[in-house]
């Protein structure tokens, strides 16, 4: 005998999830404190002792940081849309794949790391709409505990509280995919056509992480040379070096430090080069206001002459095939 009164249940769907860094709602004080908090509380982000991290945090950094980070969003936000750039491309890398591949039975979302949308709530989202499979792509294509590790620990905390889990693919690292690769080649090759001078050398800068953090067998650096690597085996013509941006606190940091090495270069002769972010899927407050003005204007300060930045891959259409084809070799066909 059927049961007529069991609820509707939505299934049969995959669900795929875009999952980035994250950004304050806005530029305002309390609104980059709330960001900041909950992206410095993450353990994985920072592995120090959490009693006494959590009295240095919440009486120091949260009263004094959020000013000077709510100063640098606010150089580089967009005001049309009121949003940051990382949140601005990110939907539209969303948007443009779903005009690739959203089927019927294919829903594509987004969602923030910190911040806003949640994964929580894009996890619940695509339940809802019956995704009994979903994949997870986080964009890092440098696999490290303290960026796609800890994607994987918020959405395996979500799922378990849900009675009805679905299944889980996650896209780990990609830092060597040959789509990516000729991405990054690409960008090279149309920002140099772009100028009317002649580069000397490419800075390829990579977000940093502590030393310690290596030394305990997180695979990053490795990554990030590798990627490195593998854009001079394909652009030979000027010479790519690696560097690490973004230290925070007083701790050695993965080397060489891009701030240390824009400094040092115009005295070594290096004064035309151009800066490549390979590991930011987005343009962001660290690509545009880290590197496009402060890396700029100390470069220049120290007696450099031409500096640029090579904008991130973003919603580039060679950016979104790489994410298709990621994507399509995780999905279940029945």
């Amino acid at each position: 005998m059927i049961n007529n009164e069991h609820p509707k249940v939505n299934f049969g769907k995959t669900g795929v999830l875009l999952v980035n860094l994250g950004t304050p709602d806005s530029t305002n004080w309390w609104d980059v404190r709330k960001y900041l908090k909950e992206f410095l509380s993450d353990r994985r982000v920072i592995e120090v002792n959490p009693i006494i991290w959590q009295v240095v945090l919440n009486l120091f950094i949260l009263t004094l940081r959020p000013s000077k980070s709510a100063h640098a969003y606010k150089k580089i936000w967009l005001q049309e849309t009121n949003e940051s750039p990382l949140l601005y491309y990110t939907r539209s890398q969303t948007e443009k794949l779903k005009t690739k591949m959203e089927s019927e039975n294919t829903i594509i979302e987004f969602a923030m790391r910190y911040g806003n949308p949640s994964i929580k709530s894009k996890l619940n989202f695509l339940k809802e709409k019956g995704c009994e499979n979903i994949i997870i792509l986080p964009l890092y294509p440098q696999y490290a505990a303290a960026t796609t590790a800890t994607v994987c620990d918020e959405v395996y905390r979500c799922l378990m509280k849900m009675r009805w889990q679905p299944s889980l693919q996650i896209i780990p690292h990609y830092e060597s995919n040959p789509l990516y690769i000729d991405a990054l080649v690409n960008s090279i090759k149309n920002k140099i056509k772009s100028i009317n001078w002649k580069p000397e050398l490419i800075i390829a800068s990579y977000h940093g992480i502590p030393k310690s953090y290596f030394d305990k067998g997180d695979p990053y650096q490795c990554y990030c040379h590798k990627t490195t690597r593998l854009i001079k085996e394909k652009f030979k013509e000027i010479d790519i070096h690696t560097t690490f941006q973004s230290r925070f606190g007083p701790r050695e940091w993965l080397k060489p430090y891009t701030d240390k090495t824009l400094e040092s270069l115009p005295k070594e002769g290096k004064k035309n080069i151009l800066v490549i972010c390979p590991g930011f899927a987005s343009d962001c407050v660290e690509t545009l206001e880290e590197i496009n003005i402060q890396g700029k204007e100390s470069f220049l300060e120290y007696g450099g002459k031409n500096f640029d930045l090579i904008p991130c891959l973003n919603d580039n259409d060679d950016h979104i095939k790489l994410f298709k084809t990621l994507i399509t070799e995780y999905l279940i066909t029945k």
